[in-house]
């Protein structure tokens, strides 16, 4: 997921990181709302654990056309990335704090067996669920009219109300040390009351080949968990797992700096565009 979502990183390091003072003040001010975030976790926790057979809700009947055979493949393939990431997210032991934002978000990290880090941010969006399913899923073209670290997203399949095949291109952005990538990716959502999952993973395509002049990425399993929050419902708790190999040459330690700045300014774009609303 999402990816293009951070199509991509945009600094070798984050300023929290460069300085190690700075990364203590933070972690100072933060330790008052780590006991509360524990608490929110665990509730996401609860729902994740009911998502177990990712029973989703469905369309109406009649609003449902027949899969074919060789794209069911993709909707099974969409269905086990989200089993996969919120399998991922729900292990309660390795995760490490990252960094932590003023207004209240917070990102840790966890080494996954094969040596590759995934990042959680945890974050408030003063939005609703179905709002940003519109613009994270329903709307996912438009993504880089306000996130400028994409250049385009494409849809190539449309598999269902639920599934779709994207092609993704990030931006040649200064300062961008990754360097452009795209992303051929299936993305497959889940609503379950006042809940939405959003999962995705890499998928290739013979007619689709990397693309010249790009270095083709992965993501996944990767999600978003959406989630109405209890005491306003005008507004959702967000929490995103960020799984991807970049490919290329650079060094992990690069890329593991990058990643969460990635995260943090895409959060940034998506408030700023929900500002407009």
């Amino acid at each position: 997921m999402l990816p293009a979502v951070v199509k991509l990183c945009c600094g070798i390091s984050y300023p929290h990181i460069r300085n190690i003072a700075g990364l203590q003040r933070t972690a100072v001010a933060v330790i008052g709302q780590e006991i509360t975030h524990l608490q929110q976790w665990g509730t996401i926790q609860h729902h994740m654990r009911q998502q177990a057979g990712l029973t989703c809700n469905e369309a109406s009947p009649k609003d449902i056309k027949p899969v074919a055979a060789k794209d069911q493949l993709y909707v099974q393939h969409g269905q086990e990335a989200m089993r996969k990431a919120l399998s991922i997210l729900e292990e309660k032991e390795g995760w490490k704090f990252e960094v932590a934002e003023r207004n209240g978000d917070v990102i840790c990290s966890k080494v996954m067996p094969g040596g590759g880090r995934v990042f959680r941010l945890e974050a408030v969006l003063d939005a609703s669920v179905d709002e940003l399913y519109n613009l994270l899923f329903v709307r996912v073209e438009e993504m880089h009219q306000w996130n400028p670290s994409i250049q385009q997203i494409k849809v190539l399949k449309r598999i269902g109300p639920q599934t779709i095949v994207t092609h993704e291109i990030s931006s040649g952005t200064a300062g961008n040390v990754v360097g452009q990538r795209d992303f051929l990716s299936v993305r497959h959502s889940c609503k379950q009351m006042s809940s939405i999952y959003l999962g995705g993973a890499a998928v290739q395509l013979e007619s689709f080949p990397p693309q010249a002049g790009f270095t083709r990425a992965e993501d996944g399993p990767t999600c978003f968990v959406i989630q109405a929050l209890d005491e306003d419902s005008t507004k959702s708790r967000f929490t995103w797992l960020l799984n991807m190999d970049v490919k290329g040459w650079l060094p992990k330690s690069i890329v593991n700096q990058a990643l969460p700045r990635a995260q943090l300014d895409f959060t940034r774009h998506l408030r700023r565009r929900l500002s407009l609303s």
